[in-house]
């Protein structure tokens, strides 16, 4: 990729809302994070990636995905690459060798890039999953920015219904010198979600009420009723002491039921088909529980996993024996 010493970002200060700007700076960042870990570029060396307010040109093999954001901002943006440049990043994320350069540098759209204008089935799966774990990086970035945590769902998906509030292109090139270009939009709900939120003006203190009369004192009977005996709240603190002590989580890809003689009957190399379909979401279970679901990702070499819903807020509590929040 280019060299960060002997580049700099082009400052093409887009007109645009500094708090959208912010935003779409966070995920600037984070492309170029995650695709220089992919590419293995040497040390000194990083994918540096230009932002300008000029859209791409929308041709028809581009390839659309909507991030759907939920948490402290709502809304919907969409990533557009050009097919060429999918293809690239795709390349890029699998490892696989860059194809021969062309005598000329290939611009997204142009005539010169029909070669790679049309992304297959693999490489489409695996640009999604590095769009993937680029957007679990910047959920954790923008936290600051959306004033509290997000989530972003990404998909496959058209060209957007709604009109763009705002428009954000991402430029780098390959070390072939080809274009790689990434288009973010910003859909007018979630660009409202980000405007700053102002403070509501405390009211005056109301005025305190008279005090009421003194009861009329009562007569004294032979028999006093009977005082109901105090019912003392466990000590929340208590449970504060039980919040370091290390529990055990397992992740479930899938279930299936057997019958004792095919257990029996196993041996190495046969493959055992569970009930979940591939891109099913993956289980976390606390003691047996259920408690939530997400998607499986690389992180430094190790399986991680992504969380996409909390399935039941209650179940880590009630697993512990505690009683629910």
């Amino acid at each position: 990729m280019i060299d960060a010493s002997e580049a700099t970002a082009k400052e093409s200060a887009p007109a645009l809302r500094s708090d959208i700007l912010k935003w779409c700076t966070e995920w600037q960042t984070c492309f170029q994070n995650v695709v220089t870990q992919v590419s293995g570029s040497a040390p000194g060396q990083t994918a540096v990636f230009e932002i300008s307010s000029e859209p791409l040109p929308a041709v028809a093999s581009d390839l659309w995905y909507t991030v759907t954001v939920g948490g402290a901002a709502r809304g919907e943006m969409t990533l557009r690459l050009p097919a060429a440049s999918g293809t690239r990043l795709a390349l890029k994320f699998l490892g696989e060798p860059e194809p021969a350069a062309p005598a000329a540098v290939v611009e997204p759209g142009s005539p010169d890039a029909v070669a790679v204008e049309q992304t297959s089935p693999e490489h489409k799966e695996a640009l999604e999953e590095l769009l993937r774990q680029i957007s679990g990086l910047a959920a954790t970035a923008i936290a600051g920015t959306a004033g509290g945590a997000v989530q972003f769902r990404l998909a496959s998906s058209a060209a957007p219904s709604w009109s763009s509030d705002a428009i954000v292109c991402l430029r780098t090139r390959d070390e072939a010198g080809n274009s790689i270009a990434i288009e973010i939009q910003i859909s007018p709900a979630l660009a409202a979600a980000l405007l700053p939120r102002a403070e509501p003006a405390s009211p005056p203190p109301a005025p305190a009420p008279p005090l009421p009369p003194p009861p009329a004192p009562k007569a004294a009977s032979a028999t006093a009723p009977p005082q109901p005996a105090s019912i003392l709240a466990p000590d929340p603190s208590n449970y504060n002491r039980l919040m370091d002590v290390g529990l055990e989580v397992k992740l479930r890809f899938g279930t299936r039921r057997m019958q004792l003689r095919d257990v029996l009957a196993l041996s190495a190399g046969i493959v055992i088909e569970l009930d979940n379909a591939l891109h099913s979401p993956v289980d976390l279970l606390l003691d047996g529980r259920l408690v939530a679901q997400g998607e499986v990702v690389v992180v430094d070499g190790k399986y991680g996993l992504r969380i996409t819903d909390v399935v039941d807020r209650q179940s880590p509590l009630t697993a512990l024996g505690l009683p629910a929040a």
